[in-house]
């Protein structure tokens, strides 16, 4: 029986976390992951209040095995939701793009184990000063929005591992049990895992956007919209229309009226893909199918196990996740 300080944390069997991306982490996907043996989070980034209630309730009817919620702190109704989180008895939340300091001592009030997404070592020891349980140290390599820092995954998880004292969840550009067990040999003591877990049976995003994410290649995605929010994206025709702008020093403004709503509704859960904003990391260039999201988790952890058991016999080890 695999042990460590974040398996104890929260209860998992394995030190395994699906990310709480918009349009795929919906309670289908978070409940499988939890009944796996990982950690299922629901993505509230793309809910309203009353939506991320139904999901909350959801999940907790499919699933005994704990579970949590991934809330952007910038989000408008942000009260609202953290009501809510309250209100339905959720015991661990990840909070990210935000300040953890606002909420933090609240939702540690109400026995909530929190969580905070960082780019950097400086914002690492901000949340463990805001007495955040852990931090997700997430490199340049992932999906979504990004840290301005630009900081890879590979220098980022030991630099963040010898600033704090609390645990150090990896992420950004992982996909495989190798690159986990990679991670954790630098310093991390679990991984969260959001690109593999978008080409998912369960992951509510569009079928168009999941095939799309495992045809990409090495190269398809990029960081932009860095004077807004960085966000790396798939290349697409917004994605060119983005460059264009930004290319001829499209003021912010500008840029904003270009990404108008719901574009990232558009591509990742309609499957519009010329339109839509389709968020996906550098990891997508390893997936070449779509998985049943136990099947998932365990794939990761036998590749990690085979992995750490022979580093060295292993390093051809052909990765079927």
């Amino acid at each position: 029986m695999f042990s460590n300080r974040i398996t104890e944390l929260f209860h998992i069997q394995y030190p395994i976390v699906q990310a709480g991306m918009i349009w795929a982490s919906g309670w289908k996907l978070a409940s499988a992951v939890s009944n796996a043996g990982g950690l299922g989070l629901i993505g509230a980034g793309s809910m309203y209040p009353d939506v991320l209630r139904e999901h909350i309730r959801k999940c907790k009817a499919a699933t005994e095995k704990p579970f949590g919620v991934n809330i952007p702190l910038l989000y408008p109704d942000i009260d609202k939701h953290i009501r809510v989180i309250i209100e339905e008895g959720v015991e661990i939340i990840f909070t990210s793009a935000g300040n953890p300091r606002t909420w933090t001592s609240q939702l540690k009030e109400n026995n909530i184990k929190v969580v905070h997404v960082v780019s950097s070592s400086k914002f690492a020891l901000k949340a463990q000063d805001a007495g955040c349980d852990a931090v997700v140290a997430e490199g340049f390599e992932a999906g979504g929005h990004n840290g301005r820092e630009e900081t890879t995954t590979l220098v980022l998880i030991p630099a963040v591992s010898n600033a704090v004292s609390i645990p150090v969840i990896a992420a950004g550009g992982i996909a495989t049990g190798r690159q986990m067990l990679a991670c954790m040999v630098l310093g991390a003591e679990g991984v969260q895992v959001g690109t593999r877990f978008v080409a998912s049976e369960e992951a509510s995003s569009h079928l168009n956007f999941k095939q799309a994410v495992v045809g990409a290649a090495e190269g398809d995605t990029q960081l932009s919209l860095k004077k807004l929010t960085p966000v790396r994206l798939l290349k697409n025709k917004f994605f060119q229309q983005v460059q264009e702008a930004e290319t001829r020093g499209a003021t912010v403004e500008e840029l904003k009226v270009l990404l108008g709503r719901a574009r990232a509704k558009t591509g990742m859960y309609e499957g519009n893909l010329d339109e839509g904003e389709l968020e996906i990391g550098q990891a997508s260039a390893l997936l070449h199918n779509i998985l049943p999201a136990a099947d998932i988790v365990h794939n990761l952890w036998k590749e990690f196990q085979e992995g750490l058991s022979n580093p060295i016999n292993n390093s051809k080890f052909n990765y079927e996740g």
